[in-house]
């Protein structure tokens, strides 16, 4: 396996293994081992060399003839108003040319994944289900997001297995093992739910966080990797603000209305969902920002600016709260008074804008009963809440009732609001002991690369973004569903593999030497 650091080419070695070797075979891409194929003659550019042959004009035919009769059954689909019927029949045949993609070109396979994820919910076929109990599990499991999930973890494995037998081995770190726990203890938990469909589509949807990690580990060696990632998660920023920002000069913002507040929700189904997605990248931009060429400070600056506007409009309280907590972490560590500064005029700027961000959290002294108005004093009902669902981990204290069944097994309905609480409930001693575990191993990390990163670098502005970002995780997670939220967890753990990256190199040049970068130009 190619050794952390060792250039461009060896993330492009560690994207082809033997599924894809033999898949491009089979299409002329590459020859097969032992020279040139029979007839003498070597192959010139995978299907490009089929020309005009009757192959190629047979696959054109069929390609043409499947867009076709989806064009028409969604077209005929949208006419009687069935949603259903027009988002299969395309998400089929988008799958199929990821599948292809996935199966070729793996390294662009998950950089595309991360670029379009955050509009994927934009195409769901169920209603939002954050903080509640899901009543419709089994349309759930037909939702694009879900057939994604699928899609990956099955394109993922392979891929995986590829690099584990060509290589004899897969990179490693202790926040990898970590997360493998946690997927392994939510498999084992959702085997003896009560529900062991609904709780296994749940623990599905975390192990596919898991192995997202597990497999940018493997595809990010060096800086050039990192900015590979890092160009994609922004890039999924671009398309999520410029769907809300259109919509939004149309007269018809995506929001939804939650009490008496009406809290923009962007491309994803809940406003929580958008906040804690748009918190985690306002604070990994700002601390890379210094380390960028200007064409990309200006570009990521009109982002962060529409973010901080976006994440204030999404009125989601701990997505706020971790925003301000992972930027102080960036402002202390690149010792930047000027950020400190600005972030006090931002957030006395941002209440008297924006005044519902200000009753929202004067709702905190509120009273509420358990049951009453969902934008009550949610405070003081989760401390009612939890106290309930605490004794629910009698029934098995090992294990846990499984993920996604503490709704199920309450009045209120609703998710723990705690992520600590939720790990010992759903998941027992064992998944409350991997999960802390995770959570040590993202701080470890965050240390880590930040002692290994050379100063007054891009790789340090990195290191320090996700030190921040991790803070945060932590810090919302005590009152939050964060380890729900798996859309942003994809761009989270992206954030995490390049910290990782940085972590796995060698200590630092000794004083007086350059390091080995200091910016990203463009």
């Amino acid at each position: 396996m190619a050794a952390p650091g060792s250039g461009r080419g060896s993330v492009d070695s560690a994207s082809v293994g033997p599924v894809e070797q033999h898949t491009q075979q089979l299409v002329g891409a590459v020859p097969p081992p032992g020279g040139t194929p029979a007839g003498g003659r070597a192959p010139t550019g995978g299907l490009a060399a089929l020309g005009d042959s009757a192959g190629s004009r047979l696959l054109a035919g069929g390609a043409a003839l499947v867009v076709t009769v989806v064009a028409v059954a969604a077209g005929l689909s949208m006419a009687a108003g069935d949603r259903k019927g027009v988002v299969l029949p395309l998400a089929a045949v988008a799958g199929i040319a990821v599948a292809v993609l996935a199966l070729t070109r793996f390294a662009g396979y998950v950089l595309l994944m991360l670029a379009v994820r955050s509009c994927v919910d934009l195409f769901k076929l169920t209603g939002p289900s954050a903080g509640q109990a899901g009543s419709a599990d089994t349309a759930r499991a037909a939702d694009p997001s879900t057939l994604l999930a699928v899609l990956f973890l099955l394109a993922a494995g392979l891929w995986l297995a590829a690099q584990l037998r060509r290589h004899g081995r897969l990179r490693g770190s202790p926040l990898s093992w970590a997360m493998l726990l946690v997927g392994v203890t939510s498999l084992i938990s959702a085997l003896g739910a009560a529900r062991p469909s609904n709780s296994l589509l749940e623990a599905l949807r975390i192990l596919t966080v898991v192995v997202m990690f597990v497999v940018l580990e493997q595809l990010i060696p060096d800086t050039v990797g990192i900015r590979r990632v890092l160009i994609a998660c922004y890039a999924s920023l671009v398309l999520a603000l410029g769907y809300t920002v259109v919509l939004s000069l149309l007269g018809n913002p995506p929001a939804e209305v939650k009490g008496d507040f009406t809290r923009i929700s962007g491309t994803f189904s809940q406003s929580t969902t958008f906040g804690r997605y748009l918190m985690f990248m306002v604070i990994f931009g700002f601390a890379v920002y210094r380390f960028l060429g200007r064409r990309l400070r200006v570009v990521l600056g009109v982002l962060l600016a529409l973010s901080l506007l976006f994440l204030l409009l999404t009125n989601t309280r701990s997505a706020l709260l971790g925003a301000a907590i992972g930027l102080v972490v960036v402002a202390v560590l690149h010792r930047s008074k000027r950020m400190l500064v600005t972030l006090c005029l931002v957030a006395v700027a941002g209440v008297a804008l924006v005044p519902a961000v200000g009753e929202r959290f004067a709702q905190l002294a509120n009273s509420r009963a358990v049951g009453g108005d969902p934008t009550g004093n949610t405070l003081a009902w989760r401390l009612g809440y939890w106290t309930e669902i605490v004794t629910l981990a009698n029934r098995n204290p090992v294990t846990g009732i499984g993920p996604n069944m503490t709704q199920r097994e309450t009045d209120e309905a609703k998710k723990p609001h705690n992520d600590f609480l939720r790990a010992y409930v759903e998941t027992g001693l064992l998944g409350l002991g991997a999960y802390l575990a995770m959570l040590v191993a993202f701080l470890y990390t965050a240390r880590t690369a930040l002692r290994r990163a050379p100063p007054a670098s891009f790789e340090r502005g990195v290191a320090v973004g996700f030190a921040g970002c991790a803070t945060a995780f932590v810090a919302i997670s005590a009152a939050s569903n964060v380890i729900s939220n798996v859309v942003t967890l994809w761009y989270f753990v992206a954030f995490a593999a390049a910290a990782s990256a940085i972590a796995r190199r060698p200590a630092p040049n000794p004083v007086g030497e350059p390091p080995r970068s200091t910016t990203v130009p463009v």
